[in-house]
């Protein structure tokens, strides 16, 4: 019999040369101050690009994260809504389906993490970026829809591979969007394998191990098991596209945010005298040496890294799945993305770390920062609540995983001019991917597809700046119409 440590030893062997390699690159950092000081930094440029082009888009496109918000929810109550408009799915549908794509584990390790290394005040930078990141997914979810490829049959495939290549080319850089396209469908795939797939699979994994005895446990010889039936249930939801993912996700999506809403909301209140000293740990620790660098290093880099930047805002993913959407404008699945960041990061986030700053849990040494963190929090309003965490995990691993394998899917079509065959071999491939990264410890695995997710920023944002007159046009245009009642007078 081969132990898994042995498998895992040769995999990470394969992997480490080229996974350091990538990652040296992508997380390359810019190092300020000395060493050992509050007021030393190290900065990743890529993230640098991220927040960069977030408050670019934030400014150009007219603070449409908050002057656009109510349309949007206006939009997801189908209030404009036409069901013979060409597409696949709802505009809460679309949102629902991205949502479980970026609603991972790093809401509740990441920030987690974050918060431990930068204190309470990491919650301030965490809440803006989320803010700034609004506007960025409004610029890819509108381009994804504009330039997606309707078919025949009423199915669609959009997203950055569509919009670089074809929008490039209208404005004369056919031969660069084409370069970019090609990039960034690569990457997606690796993504959506690594960082979408095993690492949600190996983590989940890891809980319901955790909660059932540990590694000595009844489940603790049967990783391979739990990897198998993940890929049962992730497999009877994605054979049937998006249609059928949706449909899943309008459903997980509401019950797993509830849920955790609800269970965070529960430990605050259970310790609700605390909560005016949190809210002022998390102000004034924003604006201190220690809450500005652990904000951006914590954050951003820790907390951000794990879940793609939380929101994937920039990314270019989630714009995969909207461009899926019944609608006639592209600027309506712009506005109704903007609710995405709000609820990954400004909502789901934020309960998180009131949840670790009220309890105290995240100065506690003796807790290692991540799942662990949260988990005590839980703890502390009963012995078993951590099980409602452990749920939580399993509904985000579940939802994070059936949104990336569209994504993937839809990169595989890309690169094989939407062969069929070539997207059923891929959903083979990424369910055989859910019981390896389940059963195996994949460290450098994971910081490569790490990498791939956030090369796929490279693409997806170079593109966005050559394109961004053509979304402020797209968006001025539409608010024109909706200003007018011409929108709506169509629609009803």
């Amino acid at each position: 019999m081969v132990h898994a440590t042995t498998v895992d030893d040769a995999i990470n062997d394969a992997v480490s040369p080229a996974a350091n390699f990538i990652s040296g690159i992508i997380f390359y950092s810019v190092k300020i101050g000395e060493p050992g000081t509050l007021a030393y930094v190290e900065i990743p440029l890529i993230v640098v690009w991220l927040i960069v082009a977030a408050a670019f888009f934030t400014v150009y496109l007219g603070f449409q994260n908050i002057r656009g918000f109510k349309h949007a929810l206006d939009l997801v109550r189908g209030k404009y809504s036409d069901p013979n408009d060409a597409g696949e799915v709802s505009h809460f549908q679309a949102l629902a389906t991205a949502v479980s794509g970026t609603v991972g584990l790093g809401n509740i390790a990441g920030v987690a993490v974050a918060v431990s290394l930068g204190g309470p005040g990491a919650t301030f930078w965490m809440i803006l970026a989320g803010f700034l990141g609004m506007s960025t997914k409004m610029a890819e979810c509108t381009l994804g829809v504009k330039y997606r490829k309707e078919r025949p049959d009423g199915s669609v495939s959009g997203g950055p591979m569509y919009y670089l290549r074809d929008g490039l080319a209208e404005i004369g850089h056919r031969k660069l969007g084409k370069f970019l396209a090609v990039f960034f469908s690569i990457c997606c795939i690796g993504g959506a394998i690594g960082g979408g797939n095993m690492f949600q699979a190996n983590q989940a994994t890891t809980q319901i191990v955790n909660v059932t005895g540990g590694a000595d446990g009844v489940l603790g010889e049967w990783r391979f098991v739990i990897g198998i039936v993940f890929a049962i249930a992730v497999g009877a939801v994605i054979i049937g596209g998006i249609k059928s993912i949706a449909r899943v996700t309008e459903k997980v999506v509401p019950l797993m945010a509830i849920l955790y809403v609800i269970a965070c909301l529960t430990v605050i209140f259970g310790n609700i005298t605390a909560v005016p000293d949190a809210i002022g740990q998390i102000f004034v620790g924003a604006f201190n040496p220690e809450g500005i660098a652990g904000g951006v290093i914590g954050v951003l880099i820790q907390g951000f890294r794990r879940a793609a930047f939380s929101n994937e805002a920039g990314v270019g993913s989630a714009s995969i799945a909207h461009s899926a959407v019944k609608t006639t404008e592209p600027a309506t699945e712009g506005f109704v993305s903007l609710l995405e960041p709000f609820i990954d990061t400004i909502v789901i986030c934020t309960m998180t770390s009131l949840a670790i700053v009220i309890t105290g849990t995240w100065a506690d040494p003796s807790i290692e920062a991540g799942v662990a963190t949260t988990s005590a929090a839980f703890g502390t309003v009963a012995p078993w609540f951590p099980i409602l965490l452990a749920v939580a995990v399993i509904l985000f691993a579940f939802s994070t995983m059936i949104s990336w394998s569209y994504y993937g899917m839809k990169a595989t079509g890309y690169l094989f001019n939407d062969s069929a065959r070539a997207e059923l071999v891929f959903k083979i491939v990424f369910l055989v991917f859910t019981v390896i990264g389940a059963s195996l410890s994949l460290g450098p695995v994971i910081d490569f597809s790490d990498s791939m997710i956030f090369a796929m920023s490279l693409a997806n944002i170079t593109g966005l700046y050559f394109l961004a007159r053509v979304i402020k046009r797209e968006i001025t245009q539409y608010r024109a119409k909706v200003k007018s009642g011409e929108f709506a007078m169509v629609k009803h």
